[in-house]
């Protein structure tokens, strides 16, 4: 392929901005299900509603009846970055980048035979988006991005034996990407900002694999594999008001970015201590070193981005108090690591630390029907940037002084 310069190359390379990225992270495991109530934790082990299709296959042996489960999950994002005094391109901070976001999802299991069971899950997988105003600071390295997914799964869970099930299933996830940036022209001085937008969609595929194992009848564990999973985004690069050499670079150029999403491995553990309370635990690993590494092709050029993103782990908490026959409340907290340094981090995935906190209510209406509902706050860090970029980008320097979700959920479970 034609080669070009450091800095044409450079060019091409601020197109990877925001793959999957939002202010405040992007691999969010909520589910619009009961799990949300202690933060995910032991939510591979929890294994009493349909749900546990999402979360371990293996243990929906483990459910009596076939099972519905419908959840709503409204989020809503406060985002705000403080430049610091002296970078960036002028301009305010951009305002609060996120906003309300609509999640919802569904589960159901059916028995096949007394051993073994069926398990049909859809929702958000992972997401969400940026959307920083026209007079932001750092419009020439990031305005807009986001990725929208649906994931459909179905799994089989089969009981071994009195203490061991297996489980598996395959993943289509549908991923809708949108990315937007603004360009510097400089000359002729006081040309207009130019524009740069890729959009597209595609379709990926993944399997998981889950077993569990019940030491007792009080305690329980599960584990769930997640497999890697790749999209490929190709769309003719969106341009307008470009001029000189960025121009006819991207002038009808067909663009083909390779994008991974992490695989990741999880362990729950799951303690009945007394008729009234249960421990939850959770540990989890994510390969978040593979998703920093981005493929772009163009008709004129390749690039192959390396972020230097670190694996990361989590690790969770949390209690489930039976207050009366009818009514149970839980409570937790989670915690991840960062995939990136305060000296990597890019304002496009400006990727922090996450700590979850969170408690919810389940109520059994009757045998039938039971409901459910669960608050959460996020705590995505502050997520420090220290970014150089070319000559007519210049540097974005500061942090977030807010950068929190606030996720609410509802959800309804039939029995038959």
């Amino acid at each position: 392929m034609k080669k070009y310069s450091l800095s044409t190359l450079a060019f091409i390379t601020t197109l990877t901005f925001s793959p999957l990225s939002f202010s405040a992270g992007l691999w969010l495991y909520e589910a619009a299900t009961p799990e949300m109530g202690t933060a995910s934790a032991g939510r591979n082990a929890t294994a009493n509603s349909a749900s546990t299709a999402i979360f371990n296959p293996a243990a929906m042996t483990r459910l009596d009846r076939d099972e519905l489960m419908v959840g709503f999950q409204p989020m809503y994002v406060k985002a705000r970055f403080d430049i610091d005094e002296g970078s960036g391109s002028g301009g305010g901070d951009g305002g609060n980048a996120g906003g309300w976001v609509p999640a919802a999802s569904v589960s159901y299991v059916h028995e096949l035979s007394p051993d073994l069971k069926l398990g049909i899950a859809s929702g958000s997988y992972l997401g969400l988006g940026l959307d920083f105003n026209s007079a932001w600071g750092g419009r020439y390295f990031a305005t807009e991005g986001e990725i929208l997914t649906l994931a459909t799964g179905f799994s089989l869970g089969y009981k071994v034996n009195d203490n061991l099930s297996i489980g598996g299933g395959v993943n289509i996830v549908y991923g809708s990407l949108n990315q937007e940036m603004d360009w510097n022209n400089l000359v002729p001085p006081g040309t207009a900002d130019g524009k740069v937008k890729i959009d597209d969609s595609d379709v990926a595929y993944g399997f998981n694999l889950s077993l569990l194992y019940e030491f007792s009848s009080s305690t329980r564990m599960g584990v769930l594999y997640v497999s890697e999973i790749e999209f490929e985004f190709e769309d003719t690069v969106d341009t307008s008001r470009l001029t000189g050499l960025p121009a006819y670079i991207l002038a009808d150029a067909e663009v083909d970015m390779d994008m991974s999403l992490p695989q990741s491995v999880s362990l729950s553990l799951y303690h009945q201590l007394d008729e009234q309370w249960a421990f939850l635990a959770s540990a989890s690993w994510q390969e978040w070193s593979e998703f920093g590494k981005t493929d772009l092709k163009f008709a004129k050029g390749k690039v192959e981005d390396d972020r230097d993103f670190d694996d990361t782990w989590g690790v969770g908490f949390g209690v489930h108090y039976q207050l009366s026959d009818s009514w149970k409340l839980m409570s937790g907290i989670h915690y991840d690591s960062s995939p990136v340094s305060n000296s990597e981090r890019t304002i496009d995935l400006p990727l922090d630390r996450q700590i979850r906190y969170a408690f919810g209510a389940q109520y059994e209406y009757s045998s039938d029907l039971t409901l459910s509902a669960a608050y959460e706050l996020m705590d995505a860090g502050k997520a420090k940037v220290n970014q150089s970029g070319l000559d007519r980008q210049g540097t974005l320097n500061g942090e977030f002084d807010s950068n929190y979700l606030h996720i609410f959920n509802m959800n309804a479970s039939w029995k038959f």
